[in-house]
This record gives structure tokens, sequence and C-alpha cells, in this order.
């Protein structure tokens, strides 16, 4: 069931047109991400919705009601900034109370939502310390506390986790998977990290200057890019260009090469995920030879780069720890590439 209406949304600033006649619906009870590079639009977007910038065009509704014209602070929806914005003087279930002693709530009742939305967040033993007295990780959740108590259909959530650092970035996506699935509000984030939208999201809408380049689940624009920013702005992505024809994809310089059926003849980019291409010692019936110019060893994985003959980048290839060239790849080594037709990608644009 369609719950935020997005219907034609025009926002410029000056001769800037910062987003762009956009249109979506976000479900009751999903979790919808919008990403895209710095000054895509996704958090104008998000402050449209919100309710701090008019837009120029268009309507935002809410189950069924326009909301354009409603002000920020009496639309049923929050917004978590960036930085928090935690009063510094106040105590944890001060903070998380000043929104509903602003409109009105005393009391017993004022308590118990306060000390619901703590323990939602797991900071139930913090209540009386100030942000200072707390950790990057704490803060942020006070933040989402503070959001959630007045129980609002939609949580905008603005870059959430950039101010923290990469482990305690992953464990709050955990988190914020959680609070989600648990309270049943739709959450509604911005994001620029690719990774926090795949793990978070149910479905992603990919912006690209103030326009809706795809909308899709993580696996279909990952799997399933529609052009090649998408396909270069979500994750490691191999490019080789050159075009179909009947006889297949066809690279100059470099041959046949497998690729999907199905798809127009004329110029075009065959696109491949590193973990997606095949690392041998021999040839066997491989695509491509080539020379191992250096591997990385990452933990899990190890991605090597190769210099293949005639292409102008390195192919790269991402191998488990345990696959058995990983420990032995050295600079200058021959290797040979391969991959499964069905497993890359034709772009046309």
């Amino acid at each position: 069931m369609s719950l935020l209406q997005i219907d034609g949304i025009t926002k410029k600033f000056g001769p800037i047109t910062a987003v762009d006649r956009i249109s979506l619906e976000i479900k009751d009870g999903e979790f919808f991400a919008i990403l895209g590079p710095s000054g895509c639009g996704k958090t104008t977007l998000l402050r449209v919705i919100a309710g701090f910038e008019a837009p120029d065009e268009g309507h935002v509704r809410l189950a069924g009601a326009d909301i354009t014209d409603l002000k920020a602070n009496r639309r049923p929806v929050n917004l978590m900034f960036q930085s928090y914005a935690l009063f510094p003087h106040m105590t944890t279930f001060g903070n998380v109370a000043y929104g509903l002693e602003m409109e009105g709530l005393r009391g017993a009742d004022l308590k118990a939502r306060v000390t619901e939305a703590l323990a939602m967040v797991r900071m139930s033993d913090y209540a009386a310390r100030k942000p200072s007295q707390l950790s990057g990780g704490q803060r942020q959740r006070v933040a989402l506390a503070r959001a959630l108590v007045k129980r609002p259909k939609v949580l905008l959530l603005d870059e959430p986790l950039g101010a923290l650092d990469r482990k305690l970035r992953e464990q709050m996506q955990i988190e914020l998977k959680r609070l989600q699935q648990d309270t049943g509000i739709a959450f509604v984030v911005v994001t620029h990290d690719q990774e926090e939208a795949l793990t978070l999201a149910d479905r992603i809408a990919l912006l690209d200057r103030g326009k809706i380049v795809q909308l899709a689940t993580p696996r279909e624009l990952y799997d399933k890019p529609v052009n090649r920013f998408a396909a270069d702005f979500i994750g490691l992505m191999n490019f080789i260009d050159g075009a179909v024809a009947r006889s297949g994809f066809e690279a100059p310089g470099v041959g046949r090469l497998p690729a999907p059926n199905g798809v127009a003849d004329g110029p075009a980019a065959l696109a491949i995920r590193p973990e997606r291409v095949r690392l041998t010692e021999n040839a066997d019936g491989a695509a491509i030879q080539g020379q191992v110019e250096g591997a990385a060893f990452l933990g899990q994985d190890v991605i090597a780069h190769v210099l293949v003959p005639n292409l102008p980048r390195p192919m790269v290839a991402r191998l488990a720890a345990g696959h058995p060239l990983s420990a032995k790849l050295a600079r200058g080594q021959q290797v040979w590439l391969n991959w499964q037709a069905d497993q890359a990608v034709i772009l046309k644009d």
C-alpha cells in the first residue's frame, strides 16, 4: 500500500535545477533509500518531503492527503539530521522528551513515551547522561529515539551514519534495520554510501543530476543496472567497450567475449562484476589472457588487477581468500579470465 507519493517534484535554486520532475511512491512500512553522489538532489528532495523546502512544481501526498503546503511542524513526519542536533545542556531523557513537551505532553504519559523510546534504541541506562558523555553511536541512538518518540508515519534520515567510523557504522546499519522492522514505520534514508543503501533498503532510488536513474530493489540495481552510471556507481564493475553483432559481443583487439543474448546490434559496453570473473592459471577455454599488475589482500577477499592487451583499463577480479590462486598471485604472472555469459550485462548508453 502506497503511503508517501511524490508527484512531479521540481526544485530550483536560481539557474540550478536540484530536483527535476521526480515522481515515486513509498510503501507503508518500507525501508526506502535515496542514493546518489554529492549534488544529485537527494537531500533537497528529502527536505521537500519534510517541509523545509517548498517545491516549484509538483505535490507531496501522505496517506492520500496533499501535504505540499503544510508547514514542517504540522506534518506527521520526522527528520533526523546528520549532525543529530542534540541539545548539549539536556540529558538523554530531556532531549528525547523535548518534542513531546512542545506538544504539551506532561507527567506519567510523557515519562512512559520517553521510557519506551529509550528502551527501543537500548539507551535506558543512559537517560541521565548529557551528549558530551556519550559516544558517537550512543548520540545517534538518542537522536533516533527523539525522532521515534513522536510516532511519525514516516521517519526521514539524512546521512544518519556519516559521522561514525566504519565498524560502528556497520553495527548501526543492523540496528536501524531492526528498529524499522520492530516499529513498522516507513524509513526514508538519504545516503551517498552504496553499501549502506544495499544493506538497509527494500528499494533504492538512484539519483543523478536531479533525476531518478533507476528505481529498483538492491539486487536488481546491483545485478541489472540500466546504464553505465548505475553500473559504475554501485560497487566495482569492469567495462569493456565494443559492439553487439550476430556473432556475439566483439571487443576490438580482444575478440569475442561471453555476453547475454537478446540485445540489439550496435555499439555497447560489456559490464561484469569482479566477483564473477573467474581467474585461472591455464587457458582451459578462457575468454581473455592477461598479466597480473597487482593484488590486494582484504581479509575475506583478494582483489587482483590484470592487464589485458588492447584494454585501456586493468580487469579486476575478486577472489575468495580460500581460492587456490589467492595466496600466490604475483606481479607479472600470466593468468586467464572467464565468466558466464548470463552474469555479464550489455549497456547500450
